[in-house]
Formats: structure tokens, C-alpha cells, sequence
């Protein structure tokens, strides 16, 4: 098996996994829209979820991990097995102690911090609520943050599927808690000012997070990983990625914190009531996509690039992204063009319950619209930052990433000042989409400049391709919309039945388009059907595999 078929495989075993947790991951959100709607509580329970969740976020989708992978790898290569798992352990245990002293600051200070991030939405009352949730759901960050690490050394050892099905576990805790015999005793020892859903849904995030952690700790003693407290903080090793992760927190992360961003700007008092639960629906529905294949490929892709790396193959590095970046793009981008055309339909199909109206959907669709304008950006970001990464430089994309956020802010305010009544509560996504373009071409140039030729003749030739079929893909879905009179449809059934068709019939088209046009992309896919042998360029390592 080429390098281009085990980092297929690999992905496509993360996606899978993926979406199964993504489809999850639906089920909850349907669950917190279904019980909270857009309601002042939705924007409570969210803004509290999303300040822990951003750290969640940035270290599980690549900052622990692309600070870690590289060094990690090279312990394998060149040292002893026991000496690079006794360089992890001590890892586990400095992260550790962090983790604590962080959660446990963003419970004691949890009104100073909600504060902080609802600058442009003076005094209201729910945001009591937000202060109260955050002390339930901060502790998680101790949790996740040691899974992320715990994902990165089994990614390391090629074990993917295991850590990436960890959120699915993550996902059932809250919808578990999200019914009523779950929530109904927690709420009898709640304060009868914060008695809501809300509270319990909390708890289920607290309690999915500590699970993500436990289901991994069997396998990585499988792998000789032991658990005695090993402390470290002047180990070489935990010393030179302790220089690596602060930047890549910060570069790993933008995505998620240009989009806290928009949620500071969403706490407007000119944004219309509901504004922050839109701009989380619609990104959730956005990263069905990015998640389930661009993540994979860029786990599947940073332990690839750190071996050739650190073997000194640059020309193979260069090409395993040309040929990522490819592929990546071959999926976002008509997934960008689908979302955009049938935003209000796949809205109101999979949220449109309970306390979620009519008007909640053109809250999310219109912010949705936005958001999927930069999906090929976002897609392409989670390509080019492992290459840095892989070269052990985290620093390049926090620099160009400090500019990217500047951009983000700039444009967040000047369209709430100047253009508000023509985006209202879509302005933060639009703001955000372009900040990706910004950064991910500054990323590329500089790239290219320091280290040479990237192909972006032959990816030039390929995205012209990918933009005619998605054109075709466009035109076939805005026919099945007024063919199908989607918006006269009342049940819900005929709705889903409708919404299916036009995705089967436009996705049908893109893929007899892109045969026709000879897209390579579609040849390589069939790398994943063909027989062959592994091939391994880096130190033996017992108990690899895909991690089934």
C-alpha cells in the first residue's frame, strides 16, 4: 500500500467514525434546540458550552497533537521504546497538572469570564444562567485535555479509530441527560432561579467529557503506557513541546477562536434575540462536513508528514499535501455549494421542532449561508497546518493566525456598523469565512517562499475542474428546489423525503460531471480498493493498525 492509500484509509476510517459522531453530535443538537429553541436560555447554555468548548476544541482537533506527534515520533525513531513511553508518561501527568489548575480557575472566576466574552451585550439577566452553567461544564477541560493527549500518542502508534470514536461517547452522555428522567432530579437540587433543561444538559457534557478520557486509557496500556505520577516540568522533551504548544493552540485553534469571535460580536444588542444559538446551529451543520473528512484527512495526515520530515524527505512531504489538499477540496467544495442552495431546507428539516420555529430557521439559514462560503477554506486550513507542524514550527502560523483574528475583528465590526441591515446576524459568520481565505493564502505564500514549488499549478487545474462540477451540482439542486415546491411542504416526512432527493440527484450529477471532465480525484479514491503492502517509513512499532 502506497502513502497515498494508507493516509486514504486511515482517513477514511477517522471520517467514518466521524460522522457516525457527527450524526450523534446532530441528535444532541436537535435535543438542545428541541428543549431550548432560541430562547435567552439556548444562548446561555451555549455561550457556557462554547468557553471550555474552545479549548476542547483546539487541543482534541490538533494543538496537543501537533505539538506532540512530531516530537513523539522522533522519541520512537531514534530512542528506545521504553525511554520515548517514559517521555509520555511524564507528558500525561505536566498536562495534567495544568489542566487542573485551569479548570479550576474558570469555575472560581466563572462571572469574570462570561463577562468577558459578552462585552457588547450588556447586563441581562440570562447571562446569570451562563455564569452558573459555566461552573457545571469547565471542569471538562481537565478531561478532554488529557484525551487529546491521549489520542495523540495512540494516533502516533497509527491507532485512529479508537480516539476518534471517543466524541461519540461524548455526544450519547448529553443526549442521555437531555431527557426528562435524567433531568428532572437534577433540577430538584437546583437554585429555583436557574431551573432549566439547561442544567442537565450540562451535566451531560461533563460527564461525555470525563469518558472520553476513560475509554482510552486501556489501550494506551497496551501499548506499555503506564500511570504512575511522573512530573516533569524539566524533561527536554516536555520542555521543547511546552515552546510548540502555545503557538499551535493559538494557530491549530483559529477556526474555533475567530468563531468565539463572532459569538462576542453575536452578543450585540442590535443582533436579533436568538443570534448566538443561530451562529452555533448553523456552524454545527457546517462541520457535519469539514469534520467528517477534512479532520480525518488532517489526523491521518500529521503522523505521515512527521515521519518524512524527520527522515529529511521534503519533496514526499510536499507532495502527500499537494495530493491531501486535492482531495480535501474535492469534497468541500460542492459541499460549500450544497449547503449554500439548500441552507433553509436542510435548516428546517433538522431542526425546525419543539421550540425551534419557523423563525429560528431564517435565523440559522441565513447565518449558514455565510459560514459555508469558507468551508474550502477551513477545509484547506486543516491541510496546511500539519505541514508546518510536521516541521516542528508552530510559531509561523500563530504569527499569520494573530493577523487572520485582526482581519476577523475588523471586518465583525465594521459590517455590525455599517452593513448590519444588510447580514444582522450573519455578518459574524461572513467576517469569519473571509478571515479564513486570508489566512490559509498567507500560510501557503510564506510556505512556498521558504521551501519552494507546492504544485499550485496542478491544484489550480484541479480546483477549475471541481468549480464546474459544483457549478452543474448548483444548477441541479436549485431546479429540485423549485421542481419539488419544497416550501409548501407542511410534514416533515415529505420534507425529509424531498430534502434526500435533491442531495441524491445534485450529488449524482457532481460525480458524472466530475467522470466526464476526468477528475484524478475520482481515480484515486479507488486507491482504497486496492491490494497491496503497507509501506511503514519509520521505527517498528507493535500494536499499530487502523485501531478497529
Amino acid at each position: 500500500m502506497t502513502v497515498k492509500r494508507q493516509i486514504l484509509r486511515s482517513a477514511t476510517l477517522i471520517g467514518f467514525v466521524t460522522l457516525i459522531s457527527r450524526i450523534c453530535g446532530y441528535l444532541r443538537d436537535q435535543r438542545v434546540t428541541f428543549l431550548l429553541g432560541t430562547s435567552p436560555a439556548a444562548d446561555a447554555f451555549i455561550l457556557a458550552f462554547r468557553i471550555p468548548n474552545l479549548i476542547r476544541r483546539m487541543t482534541g482537533e490538533g494543538a496537543l497533537g501537533a505539538s506532540f506527534i512530531p516530537v513523539f515520533a522522533g522519541y520512537l525513531r531514534e530512542k528506545p521504546r521504553e525511554e520515548a513511553l517514559r517521555f509520555a508518561q511524564k507528558m500525561f501527568w505536566d498536562t495534567a497538572v495544568i489542566l487542573a489548575v485551569v479548570a479550576a480557575a474558570g469555575c472560581i472566576f466563572s462571572k469574570e469570564v462570561v463577562r468577558i466574552f459578552t462585552l457588547f451585550g450588556g447586563v441581562q439577566a440570562h447571562w446569570e444562567l451562563a455564569v452558573f452553567l459555566n461552573r457545571i461544564i469547565f471542569p471538562c477541560v481537565f478531561f478532554v485535555g488529557l484525551a487529546a493527549l491521549a489520542a495523540a500518542i495512540l494516533n502516533t502508534f497509527l491507532v485512529f479509530g479508537l480516539p476518534a470514536s471517543t466524541t461519540i461517547l461524548f455526544n450519547l452522555a448529553v443526549i442521555v441527560f437531555s431527557f426528562g428522567a435524567m433531568y428532572r432530579p437534577i433540577l430538584r437540587w437546583t437554585p429555583a432561579e436557574y431551573r432549566s433543561p439547561a442544567v442537565a444538559l450540562a451535566v451531560g457534557v461533563l460527564a461525555g467529557a470525563a469518558a472520553q478520557l476513560v475509554v482510552q486509557i486501556p489501550a494506551l496500556a497496551r501499548r506499555g503506557m503506564k500511570f504512575m505520577p511522573a512530573i516533569s516540568f524539566g524533561d527536554p522533551g516536555v520542555r521543547r513541546i511546552g515552546r510548540l504548544v502555545g503557538p499551535a493552540f493559538f494557530g491549530m485553534g483559529m477556526y474555533q477562536i475567530n468563531f468565539f469571535m463572532d459569538t462576542i460580536f453575536a452578543t450585540s444588542r442590535r443582533m436579533p434575540a436568538g443570534s448566538v444559538a443561530s451562529l452555533y446551529v448553523a456552524d454545527r451543520v457546517m462541520e457535519l462536513v469539514l469534520g467528517s473528512y477534512a479532520i480525518a484527512m488532517s489526523t491521518a495526515l500529521l503522523p505521515t508528514m512527521s515521519r518524512q520530515a524527520a527522515a529529511g524527505k521534503f519533496g514526499e512531504m510536499k507532495s502527500t499535501f499537494t495530493f491531501s489538499m486535492r482531495i480535501v477540496s474535492f469534497i468541500t467544495v460542492p459541499s460549500a455549494v450544497g449547503l449554500m442552495v439548500l441552507r433553509t431546507p436542510i435548516v428546517q428539516v433538522l431542526f425546525q421542532h419543539g421550540r425551534f420555529t419557523a423563525d429560528s430557521t431564517a435565523l440559522t439559514a441565513r447565518a449558514l449561508l455565510y459560514y459555508a462560503l469558507g468551508l474550502p477554506a477551513y477545509g484547506a486550513l486543516k491541510m496546511v497546518t500539519p505541514m508546518y507542524f510536521s516541521m516542528q514550527d508552530t510559531l509561523t502560523p500563530a504569527r499569520v493566525g494573530a493577523y487572520a483574528l485582526a482581519v476577523n475583528i475588523a471586518l465583525n465590526a465594521t459590517i455590525l456598523l455599517l452593513f448590519f441591515r444588510f447580514f444582522t446576524n450573519g455578518g459574524p459568520a461572513l467576517a469569519s469565512s473571509l478571515a479564513a481565505y486570508f489566512y490559509f493564502l498567507l500560510l501557503f505564500w510564506i510556505f512556498r517562499e521558504r521551501y519552494g514549488q507546492l504544485g499550485a499549478r496542478g491544484l489550480a487545474g484541479s480546483l477549475a475542474k471541481v468549480a464546474v462540477c459544483a457549478a452543474a451540482m448548483a444548477a441541479a439542486a436549485s431546479l429540485g428546489l423549485r421542481l419539488t415546491h419544497f416550501a409548501g411542504m407542511t410534514h416533515v416526512l415529505e420534507q425529509a423525503g424531498a430534502l434526500a432527493g435533491m442531495i441524491g440527484v445534485s450529488v449524482g450529477v457532481y460525480f458524472g460531471v466530475a467522470w466526464l471532465l476526468r477528475c484524478r480525484e475520482l481515480g484515486e479514491f479507488l486507491l482504497l480498493f486496492r491490494r497491496g503492502e503497507a509501506v511503514y517509513e519509520g521505527p517498528a512499532i507493535e500494536g499499530g493498525g487502523s485501531g478497529l
